[in-house]
């Protein structure tokens, strides 16, 4: 006898249970996210995590030693990579690392690609932090964990619900006219920004970036010419889509370029610098992923 088939709800109920299926933090990830909700955090205790984590330390200091960051003699010591870095930097190279390592536990379906998910998380992450550092936005130390994390919702449903994340991407592929949003909604009654902001939410991640996460297609409006992290959030994906850094399944025919999207965020005279820092950064990062 065939079992009848699950209604939306049952769809949504199963897609948020994911969470149960992803792996847990490690004590160093935890730690590091922990740290974002804190009003002061020193150089020399973002040094103390990474230090008790013998891969993670390994990872930092042959980024620092690596092309970009490189000066006269070798970086051998967190501490001493804290002073070319920054906390910031730091931090954010260090959460990369981290949750690129968890993913890799992750058992998802033949047409989800777990590198290129990581590559267009950690480019997207990079680019907020550049647009954070050049506009006016509410909250923007947590522009690169937002970008790290904007995806999450996708994986959740590619992990949860395999023959639907299918269906999704073949009807999305067919039409010209839905987002993807509208796609998931379609066929599972809910979608991936929902499901990523109720991930962070778990996970405890400051408020700002659950919201940014839950709204970055939909981005709240600009106070006072403040832009909200939403919107950095979502300038910062388009920029790097249009750079061609994108999850291929979920991809769309886009249109213009990326100099064009900083053009419209303001940026239209810094956007080489910007591209140019990015490039940078990013090459030096991917081939960790």
């Amino acid at each position: 006898m065939t079992a009848p088939p699950l209604s939306k709800q049952d769809l949504r109920e199963r897609a948020f249970r994911t969470l149960n299926q992803l792996p847990p933090f490690s004590p160093t990830l935890s730690r590091l996210l922990a740290s974002l909700a804190k009003e002061d955090v020193f150089l020399k205790e973002i040094a103390a995590i990474i230090e008790k984590d013998t891969v993670l330390t390994g990872h930092v200091l042959k980024l620092v030693n690596s092309v970009l960051y490189a000066r006269s003699g070798t970086i051998n010591s967190v501490r001493h990579a804290v002073s070319i870095l920054g906390l910031n930097k730091l931090r954010n190279v260090a959460l990369s690392l981290s949750v690129a390592r968890m993913w890799k536990s992750v058992k998802t379906p033949r047409i989800w690609s777990q590198g290129a998910f990581n590559l267009h998380s950690v480019a997207t992450a990079v680019m907020a932090d550049q647009l954070a550092q050049r506009l006016r936005v509410r909250y923007p130390e947590g522009a690169f964990t937002a970008g790290l994390l904007h995806a999450v919702g996708k994986l959740m449903i590619a992990i949860g619900l395999p023959e639907q994340y299918e269906m999704i991407l073949a009807t999305y592929q067919d039409s010209s006219k839905l987002t993807m949003e509208e796609t998931e909604y379609f066929h599972i009654g809910c979608c991936h920004t929902e499901l990523g902001a109720a991930a962070l939410g778990e996970w405890k991640l400051p408020a700002d970036i659950q919201e940014a996460v839950g709204n970055q297609h939909d981005p709240r409006p600009d106070q006072d010419g403040v832009m909200d992290l939403s919107g950095l959030l979502l300038v910062a994906h388009r920029v790097v889509n249009r750079l061609d850094v994108m999850i291929p399944a979920c991809a769309s025919q886009i249109e213009g370029t990326a100099e064009t999207v900083l053009a419209e965020a303001g940026l239209k005279e810094e956007a080489g610098r910007i591209l140019g820092e990015f490039q940078s950064e990013f090459g030096a990062m991917r081939g960790f992923f």
